[in-house]
């Protein structure tokens, strides 16, 4: 097993074991607190161009699925492919055990080019992460004295979006129901909760202009789904959203959608210190005072003092007190910024899916 080291911005460095493939990558160093559900993360695309740490400390102990196509959706991953640039551990467990293992997670990472360092300090580098905020690294397996002219990717200035987005649209289902989904790094399991609801579902790209004259799909309602990087680099999703508002089409969006559609509703958005990364996050819903446990993977958040007259806070993280979702007081106008389809994590708010379309469908027979 080679030796593998995590050479930070900041010139703190960490090393350990590979058991992934030993090419050199940079990307922002983030963590996440899940203690399952690492299939399903690393495909998640939100976390396209980061190093990804996780904080529990044993992984790989139940291996990797086997690929199940369903719907021409993959039922046990988030998306294609594994997303995360980079992993970090602290302890690989090689010898898994599970009745749905298909194989064990060194295998993935190296069929997926995706290096993996074990024996990772993972505690010392959270604690470091939640003190500085999140920063650029590299995983390199050459020495530190050696780093002299690597260069520490900024993924902020990049449109990530456009990079994990479909580059065609693609049609799921069928339905009287038709729902526009603007994919901007969707995770599988959105799609399939619409279909569970009877819904025919349109994918299309992020920069998809559903009202030029050329566009050829009807729809009654539009979703805007989670994806990478900074909001404000989606720069037509947000033109195309503003549009939508102004001809009042019920809108839905998670994550990265809460954000786009904060922006094209004409409020802000900023990058958090260290972002919400986790199965455990617990939300309050603002005007019931109901709370839930969600699960989160977002670097940025809406700014909720920036909301217009009109909004409304929905949602309110029970941790650092952060904008997890709004909406319109009077319009079909909704998002959160946490991930209710799950996978993995908890089912608390499944329930939204269903409140949104039941939503849409009053507002439609009232037009």
């Amino acid at each position: 097993m080679s030796k593998g080291y995590l050479i930070l911005e900041n010139g703190q460095f960490f090393r350990g074991d590979s058991f992934g493939d030993d090419t050199q990558v940079s990307g922002e160093v983030v963590f996440n607190t899940g203690m399952v559900g690492y299939p399903e993360a690393f495909t998640d695309p939100s976390y396209y161009g980061q190093i990804l740490t996780l904080t529990y400390p044993l992984i790989g102990n139940y291996g990797v699925p086997h690929s199940k196509i369903v719907n021409r959706l993959d039922a046990n991953f988030e998306s294609e492919k594994i997303q995360i640039k980079g992993l970090l551990i602290s302890e690989y467990i090689a010898n898994n055990t599970h009745w749905q293992s298909g194989t064990d997670l060194s295998f993935w990472l190296k069929k997926n080019k995706v290096p993996a360092l074990s024996g990772i300090d993972t505690r010392t580098l959270t604690k470091i992460i939640r003190k500085t905020g999140v920063m650029k690294g590299i995983i390199t397996f050459e020495k530190p004295r050696q780093k002299a002219g690597l260069i520490f990717e900024d993924i902020n200035k990049i449109n990530l979006v456009s990079l994990v987005s479909c580059r065609m649209p693609m049609i799921y289902g069928h339905g009287k129901f038709t729902l526009l989904l603007i994919d901007c790094g969707l995770k599988f399991n959105q799609i399939r909760m619409f279909l569970n609801l009877g819904i025919k579902v349109i994918r299309v790209p992020w920069n998809y202009n559903m009202f030029s004259k050329d566009q050829k799909f009807s729809f009654d309602a539009i979703f805007i789904s989670n994806g990478p990087g900074d909001p404000k680099m989606a720069d037509a999703a947000i033109r195309h959203v503003r549009e939508a508002i102004k001809r009042q089409i019920p809108i839905f969006g998670i994550c990265l959608g809460n954000q786009i559609l904060a922006l094209a509703s004409g409020a802000d958005t900023y990058k958090l210190k260290y972002g919400h990364r986790g199965q455990n996050q617990p939300v309050i819903e603002n005007n019931t005072k109901r709370c839930f446990i969600t699960t989160h993977n977002h670097g940025f958040a809406v700014d909720a003092n920036s909301l217009l007259k009109g909004w409304e806070p929905w949602f309110t993280n029970l941790n650092d007190h952060t904008n997890e979702g709004m909406k319109h007081k009077n319009l079909p106008f909704m998002s959160v910024q946490f991930h209710p389809e799950s996978m993995p994590g908890p089912t608390d708010t499944e329930w939204l899916f269903q409140y949104f379309i039941d939503i849409a469908k009053k507002w439609l027979k009232k037009e």
